[in-house]
């Protein structure tokens, strides 16, 4: 897994295991920053920064767990050691002056670190149900940005301005301190430690402010190496596992690769060489890591970028792909397809439209003219600091409902010809907050909400604007996670809702009763949507799967096996982008409507399925081909490629199809200028 924080507040975790699929997402907070991340005991996952406190993530429940307070205010940075059980029983059980409380018998914590504003290293242990403050090591002037621990937990390496200090763990005392411009001559500004890593060896990489990397001799208080890799600060610095990689990620938008290599062919002696250089950032990478298998960035200007390092690839698969992950695995648009309005949701706000019309009809690729102006019809602001987790419009348009953390809306909305009103409704019931997705009924009579320990509450909306609580969903077995999929049938019968551990079950909504459990698959679950006419439910994989599977029969249909037993185009399986949305066309049963970010696809099931040896062109490059060569690529798979990034795609009615882009571009014109480099020849 890999988490990584937004400026926002925001937490993502992705899965490696489940093709880097963004599994969870814990929305942001106006008065939470995130610095510093780290994982902790296993899976414990844990966030700190300038406000101050350090933050625990329930991921089952993707809420803040516990926060307590760093005693030392804003916090810049948090590692944690390897196992612990050298510092937590035998320091917190002295009981001197300053220490925290004893550690529980039988209990082995461990003991993230965090440097503070107050120049203090401070130590915590991580017991079960929370964290404990242990105690402050060596205090000096100056503010400490990051902290390392040494492999056997014994020391800790910590960066600040114009030094870098290496403590022990036992005694509290600093054993080294090594002023990193003693050796430069005139310098007249400081220079920042960004960041710090100590190696198993002793030696202590750091990467700062003058766009060097180096590497000391923590004992002797030596430099060993220096790297100038930029002309501006390098951010960012990580270690591979086998410690014979490193990786910095620079304020130019670059990201380099240090490798420890012999210095002759067979020579016992090695040194770090800067090996590949990379630019796929625009701007401050502030964030990197290093897996077994790729180099892992992430900057200011909002991407993540996965690096296959291919000499560790043994196969060609998912491993071997550059990836860059820009927009969410989730939908954050949804329409009401009656009323031909759409609702945008934003971190503190939702925007309701109007789509235009047009009186003219006209070829493939001809932009028709206007005779009705979309509208921006209403806005409707969050108070308070929490961010959105969902939101939704009913079919009719006559409903919108969102969810914070701690509180649920419900709106009614009336249309008088132009204009647009709102009220809230005003007594609604009090569920299980905070709500993971919301889904009205195809009839807009009832709302579907998602909720924790897998369970999903129904409520009846009432005229002129009321609702009440009407049953609650859960699996028999029950479930640890949070429900983050919803897909309701067009009669109004079955209900299917997916959890964090990718179970999907389906309910019986004329019983409210549990009907039957998908069997399980080993990836997370993208999409998923009940056909109109057949009450099939079509399910896709993080791996690029696609199911289809009867409620009604409880299993597998014919041509969901039929799909198994030929496989899908190796071409599709290669996508790095998962499908986000399904939807059909009730016109023509045997098509399914799905997209990525990349594409919109129509799959026709009556025709076969493509081969390895046939093309999986766009539509676009199918056109220009004769007749004859089209027929020859007659297959299921209709592809098109003109619209992207690709945010949603839905139906509106069997002649109108609505997309909404949201172009690169237009996201980095918002970021700030980029550092500006000379060019030769320019």
């Amino acid at each position: 897994r890999l988490a990584l924080a937004r400026t926002d507040g925001a937490v993502e975790v992705y899965n490696f295991a489940a093709n880097y699929f963004q599994e969870k997402v814990i929305p942001g907070h106006e008065a939470r920053s995130v610095e510093a991340l780290c994982w902790a005991a296993g899976e414990r996952l844990f966030g700190a920064g300038l406000g101050g406190d350090i933050t625990e993530y329930d991921l089952a429940r993707l809420c803040v767990a516990r926060a307590v307070d760093g005693c030392g205010g804003p916090i810049w940075s948090m590692a944690a050691n390897g196992s612990g059980t050298q510092l937590a029983v035998s320091a917190a059980g002295t009981g001197t002056e300053g220490e925290g409380p004893p550690v529980p018998p039988g209990l082995t914590p461990t003991l993230p670190q965090i440097g503070c504003e107050d120049g203090s290293v401070k130590l915590f242990q991580v017991v079960p149900g929370g964290i404990q403050f242990e105690r402050n090591l060596d205090r000096r002037k100056g503010r400490i940005l990051c902290v390392s621990w040494h492999p056997s937990d014994t020391r800790i390496a910590a960066g600040s301005i114009d030094a870098i200090r290496v403590l022990d763990v036992c005694s509290g005392q600093t054993l080294q301190r090594i002023m990193v411009n003693y050796h430069v001559q005139k310098v007249k500004r400081e220079c920042i430690v960004w960041s710090i890593a100590f190696l198993a060896s002793g030696t202590v990489v750091t990467s700062d402010s003058f766009g060097r990397v180096q590497f000391w001799d923590w004992e002797r208080g030596t430099l060993l190496e220096s790297h100038t890799v930029s002309t501006s600060s390098v951010l960012s610095l990580a270690v591979s596992e086998e410690e014979d990689s490193i990786i910095v990620g620079t304020s130019t938008g670059a990201t380099y690769q240090f490798q420890l290599l012999p210095v002759k062919m067979g020579s016992p002696e090695k040194r770090w060489v800067r090996t590949k250089p990379f630019r796929h950032h625009t701007h401050d990478v502030r964030a990197v890591a290093h897996s077994s298998t790729a180099l892992i960035s992430g900057g200011l200007d909002a991407q993540l970028v996965i690096r296959p390092l291919m000499e560790k690839i043994q196969k060609k698969g998912y491993d071997a792909v550059l990836r860059k992950f820009t927009f969410p695995h989730r939908r954050l648009v949804s329409c009401a397809r009656k009323a031909r309005l759409l609702l945008f949701q934003f971190s503190q706000h939702l925007e309701l439209w109007r789509l235009g019309s047009t009186d003219e009809t006209g070829k493939d690729g001809e932009v028709l003219p206007l005779c009705r102006m979309p509208d921006h019809l209403v806005q409707i602001k969050s108070k308070g600091p929490e961010h959105i987790y969902c939101s939704c419009i009913s079919p009719c348009g006559s409903w919108i409902a969102y969810s914070t953390a701690s509180r649920f809306h419900l709106y009614r909305v009336q249309y008088e010809g132009d204009g647009v009103s709102i009220k809230k409704v005003p007594e609604v019931p009090k569920l299980l907050l905070p709500a993971y997705q919301l889904q009205f009924s195809s009839d807009s009579g009832s709302l579907f909400v998602a909720s924790a320990q897998g369970s999903v509450h129904i409520l009846q909306l009432l005229e002129p604007g009321g609702c009440k609580h009407l049953r609650t969903l859960q699996p028999p077995s029950g479930s640890p996670e949070a429900v983050y999929l919803l897909a309701s049938s067009a009669d109004g019968q079955w209900l299917a809702a997916v959890s964090g551990d990718w179970a999907i079950h389906t309910y019986n909504l004329k019983c409210f009763k549990h009907h039957c459990t998908v069997p399980m698959y080993s990836c997370a679950v993208t999409a998923l949507a009940i056909h109109p006419l057949t009450n099939n439910l079509v399910i896709t994989y993080s791996d690029q799967q696609l199911f289809e599977f009867s409620i009604p029969k409880k299993e597998y249909t014919a041509w969901s096996r039929m799909v198994q037993n030929c496989g899908l185009h190796r071409v599709w399986l290669e996508r790095d982008s998962p499908i986000t949305y399904i939807t059909f066309n009730p016109k023509k049963p045997s098509h399914i409507l799905l997209h990525d970010t990349y594409m919109f696809c129509v799959l026709d099931k009556s025709l076969p399925l493509p081969d390895n040896s046939a093309l999986l062109l766009n539509q676009s490059t199918l056109k220009q081909l004769p007749e004859t060569a089209r027929q020859r690529q007659l297959h299921a798979f209709k592809i098109c490629k003109k619209f992207q990034p690709l945010l949603f795609a839905d139906l509106l009615d069997e002649n109108c199809l609505v997309v909404v882009e949201r172009p690169i571009m237009d996201i980095k014109t918002k970021l700030p200028l980029p550092i500006q480099q000379k060019k030769f020849g320019t």
